[in-house]
């Protein structure tokens, strides 16, 4: 693995390190709140396996995080009453990549609402608790 850091803030919480709101975990993936909403219900998914970015994925990997990736996009469009979702994911600085272990951006979207910028402000954690037990609630309907 070219660059992994163990001690990025993704592997913190995976370890139990640094608390989430968790709103999704299986044996290949968690997901959890932005702290850094981008919009409501923004959730990250990261895989348990370790990697810098899609890069130096391993294949194996990102074929067990995707199916993860569609069930939180498609409860996240759910619990929010979206009108659309965006997945998003940066590789490398120039792309905008700040933390360094692999983590698609769900994002929430509804017609001319702007996202936030990224990074902009912290959100309130009762926000973003309600928030993961929405997306909690429309995962446990959809099974």
């Amino acid at each position: 693995m070219n660059g992994y850091d163990p001690q990025n803030i993704f592997a913190k919480i995976l370890r139990g390190e640094i608390p989430c709101h968790k709103v999704y975990e299986d044996a290949h993936a968690l997901a959890f709140m932005d702290i850094m909403p981008r919009c409501d219900g923004h959730v990250l998914v990261i895989p348990k396996m370790p990697s810098r970015n899609l890069l130096d994925a391993n294949p194996e990997a990102l074929a067990t995080l995707m199916p993860a990736v569609q069930k939180l996009a498609r409860a996240c469009k759910a619990a929010m009453a979206a009108e659309g979702i965006s997945i998003e994911q940066y590789n490398e600085p120039a792309s905008g990549q700040t933390v360094y272990h692999l983590h698609f951006h769900i994002l929430p979207r509804w017609e001319g609402v702007k996202l936030k910028p990224h990074g902009a402000e912290m959100a309130k954690p009762e926000v973003l608790a309600m928030l993961a037990e929405k997306i909690k609630a429309a995962l446990a309907s959809s099974v």
